[in-house]
């Protein structure tokens, strides 16, 4: 039988050499995997002193700090389930507690007076770290228990919670590892909230395989990256769309690429991963021309990683071939479907009524509601989503993803999301850069963006945000893809009014 990774890091105290870092900006702290460990299993004490125990479960609300994950692990050792909650979603009182069956609430959030009993500030966990350790027997999960409720970043209505089963996180562990053979001397930098599982995902590896992690803010990321020097930067698209701009105007004053590279990243970068949302071939393909190659893959909360581009094999406008326990199926209407062999869960936990019925299907299958196809090879190709897929008055569908990202390859937005009105055509509502709006390369954009589409996919018109789409202002989820019925009624009047916009000529 595969020894379970999970039941492998809760009992056994690391014997290698990695080391776990959290750093920030003016911060940071280091130390051996092993003094982690000893440290998680002192919380883990703590807890069951304040009566918390298998089958028991502990929110956490917090910005990434060491205290998320001395208690993520320390909740594992005990068997108690962890429900980890995004920053500025969700707020620590008691309608919170008792919506989720909370135990405990742990926040960096200030707790008034009146605030609930149940709910504790996560700096008391940095003392309860410096206990004496004590003997602690760990529980082993079993593959279809449930270690963490996830939640999903949430473009509409409330996030749906899904409870996540340790068998799915030993396969996702053991699928990527067999991928890119993370090791002693690499160091997996992120800085994604750790409310996402897949971020805390990095920390098993560190201990099971003895690389080493470091976990940052987005806030911090380009001011840490060339001190910390990683071997593997794990980040969303925009992200790397961003460093992408910054390394052009590096290129631009002639600096070499290489150079400009190591003084961004660091001088160690064997490779950069990307997902979660969709990454723009004119991005992947820059990186590659300066050596840093970027893998792109394709997951979600409801299958976790699920194909991946990787060193050995790699498909430019793919998303890579399926995993090992994954299976892809394209349904008869085009839609993605993911079977697992160890499923994250057949079910949502908390969801609207009808939510789970649509998403999971009998046999461990997850209908995504992603539109792509499967080449000759096995690789896998993402056309956009079931619900961006708008039908014209001549009956035609235009699938919006392949035009929006033509005009945010042109460089003068940021973001660009479809809308159909009217008969009169599409109309994009588009995300300028910070700075000054450049409203003549936006209009010399949407020609050359209408001269490279079908007739039916021309643009008519395109409105400028007067801000840039972000996570703050809530116009993009927390893995910064854009909410598109949100930027729809922020700009509901200008969308609606044909005289609105840059027209096209």
């Amino acid at each position: 039988m595969t020894e379970s990774i999970i039941n492998r890091i809760i009992a056994t105290r690391p014997s290698h050499d990695g080391a776990i870092t959290v750093t920030g900006l003016g911060h940071r702290t280091t130390m051996p995997l092993a003094e982690f460990h000893d440290r998680a299993k002192a919380v883990a004490g703590a807890l069951r002193r304040r009566g918390i125990g298998a089958g028991d479960r502990i929110g956490i609300l917090s910005a990434n700090r060491l205290e998320w994950v001395l208690l993520d692990l320390a909740a594992l050792m005990i068997k108690a389930q962890t429900a980890g909650f995004e920053p500025g979603k969700f707020t620590p009182d008691t309608g919170l507690i008792e919506r989720y069956d909370l135990d405990l609430l742990y926040t960096d959030a200030p707790l008034s007076d009146d605030a609930p009993p149940r709910a504790l500030s996560i700096s008391t966990i940095a003392d309860d770290a410096e206990e004496t350790t004590e003997a602690l027997d760990a529980e082993e999960w079993g593959i279809t228990e449930c270690t963490t409720v996830k939640f999903t970043s949430g473009s509409t209505g409330a996030p749906k919670g899904l409870e996540a089963t340790a068998g799915s996180i030993d396969s996702s562990l053991r699928a990527v590892q067999s991928l890119f053979g993370h090791r002693p001397g690499d160091d997996i930098l992120t800085f994604l909230p750790l409310s996402l599982l897949q971020q805390r995902y990095w920390l098993y590896s560190a201990l099971y395989w003895g690389h080493d992690i470091t976990i940052t803010t987005y806030q911090s990321v380009f001011a840490v990256m060339p001190t910390v020097r990683p071997t593997v930067v794990m980040g969303v698209p925009a992200f790397f769309d961003t460093a992408k701009r910054h390394l052009e105007s590096t290129l631009a004053d002639g600096i070499e690429p290489a150079k400009a590279a190591t003084e961004l990243f660091g001088d160690r970068i064997r490779y950069l991963w990307t997902g979660s949302a969709p990454a723009d071939p004119a991005t992947l393909r820059f990186y590659g021309e300066v050596g840093l190659p970027l893998y792109e893959g394709y997951g979600l909360n409801e299958t976790c990683i699920t194909t991946k581009n990787h060193p050995d094999a790699h498909r430019e406008g793919s998303v890579g071939r399926p995993l090992p326990g994954k299976e892809i199926i394209i349904d008869d209407e085009g839609v993605v479907c993911v079977r697992s062999d160890h499923p994250v869960n057949t079910a949502y936990t908390y969801a609207a009524l009808g939510d789970s019925e649509r998403m999971f299907k009998p046999g461990g299958i997850v209908r995504t509601g992603d539109l792509g196809r499967l080449d000759e090879d096995g690789f896998l190709y993402i056309l956009g989503r079931t619900d961006d897929v708008i039908v014209l008055d001549n009956a035609k569908k235009i699938i919006v993803r392949p035009v929006e990202t033509r005009f945010r390859d042109t460089g003068a937005v940021a973001e660009c999301v479809l809308y159909c009105p009217s008969p009169a055509g599409l109309v994009a509502v588009v995300s300028p850069h910070p700075g000054p709006i450049d409203t003549t390369a936006i209009a010399e954009a949407l020609g050359s963006v209408n001269a490279a589409s079908e007739p039916d996919e021309r643009i008519c018109r395109v409105i400028v945000a007067d801000e840039p789409f972000t996570v703050d202002n809530g116009l993009l989820t927390s893995q910064f893809k854009p909410i598109r019925k949100r930027i729809a009624e922020r700009h509901r009047d200008a969308i609606d009014n044909p005289k609105a916009g840059i027209h096209a000529h």
